[in-house]
């Protein structure tokens, strides 16, 4: 036997042994390269699919939110007309737009947007559905009655006339003019008391600049905010009315709640008690007007849309 025989006859054994080692080991590095390879591509389409899913939902909610605003665009063009152009009835006389009435509805309605803004449109869309009717966003005659109807069920129901021991009589410098005769400075004892805490309230507020003493009193010179009528009897209700024969129902109502001693008229300024749409438009843009829709309620009072200066006392 040659001397390296033994040798090369282990080699020649171990030669197979090293080409199976590295058969298996390609094996493996092959498997492993696929399944990363099936992963990757998992995770891609896995990714794609939640982008997908993704995706669908904002377009859809983008168009929803362009049809909205297109549709409430379409409203806020035709509020803008009918604010001026509107024709209704109310109290037997005709009525022309609801301009005179902007503030009361945007209190309504929660918003101070301009009636000729998508927002306004929006916010009538959202009180028209609550009411119960059709979600356009316009304010047209049937939203406008429907919401007059609203204010109207809020003032106050009985309207029996206050007894005398219910009255208190109040001294002529808390009203608009301070020779009013005693007869006719009565006003219901929990009213009076409840317009009390409403006048401080409006004299601290530096916005109205209320000229006031120290003692937290209106100075004589001072209208704004006076009273200017608060108990009628039925004998002077009745006066009135033949008086002002062109009144209608929507001024001196036959059955008024001034009976009660819960209503005030109260100076806002303007003509004090003229229902002409020109003295209405000046009393609506006043400071002392703007106060009273935006607070009158936390004191218990609640207006008579069709006058500025009219406010009842239904309580807290």
């Amino acid at each position: 036997m040659l001397p390296f025989a033994h040798l090369t006859t282990s080699t020649t054994r171990y030669r197979p042994r090293v080409a199976g080692f590295k058969t298996m080991k390609n094996i493996k590095a092959h498997s492993i390269f696929v399944v990363a390879a099936l992963a990757v591509a998992l995770t891609v389409v896995s990714f794609a699919s939640r982008i997908s899913r993704g995706q669908a939902p904002n377009r859809k909610s983008e168009s929803h939110t362009k049809d909205a605003n297109l549709s409430f665009s379409e409203a806020a063009s035709q509020n803008v007309s009918l604010k001026n152009d509107l024709s209704w009835t109310f109290g037997g006389k005709q009525q022309k737009g609801w301009y005179l009435y902007s503030l009361l509805i945007g209190k309504t309605v929660n918003t101070q947007k301009d009636a000729s803004s998508n927002d306004f449109a929006g916010a009538i869309a959202t009180w028209q559905k609550k009411s119960g009717l059709r979600a356009s966003g316009v304010f047209d005659e049937e939203s406008l009655m429907a919401m007059i109807s609203q204010w109207q069920a809020k003032r106050l129901k009985d309207r029996s006339s206050a007894q005398p021991d219910q009255l208190v009589t109040v001294d002529s410098s808390e009203f608009y003019d301070p020779e009013r005769l005693p007869e006719l400075r009565s006003v219901e004892r929990n009213t009076y008391q409840a317009y009390r805490r409403m006048l401080v309230a409006a004299i601290a507020d530096p916005t109205l600049k209320l000229a006031h003493t120290k003692k937290g009193e209106l100075v004589p010179a001072e209208k704004f905010f006076k009273i200017i009528s608060a108990f009628r009897s039925r004998e002077y209700q009745d006066k009135l009315r033949r008086e002002s024969p062109n009144a209608g129902t929507a001024g001196l109502a036959v059955n008024s709640p001034h009976f009660t001693g819960k209503a005030l008229d109260i100076y806002v300024g303007g003509d004090p008690v003229d229902t002409r749409d020109s003295n209405r438009a000046i009393q609506v843009n006043t400071p002392v007007y703007k106060w009273l829709v935006q607070h009158a309620e936390r004191f218990g009072f609640r207006p008579y849309f069709y006058e500025p200066w009219h406010w009842e006392y239904v309580g807290p």
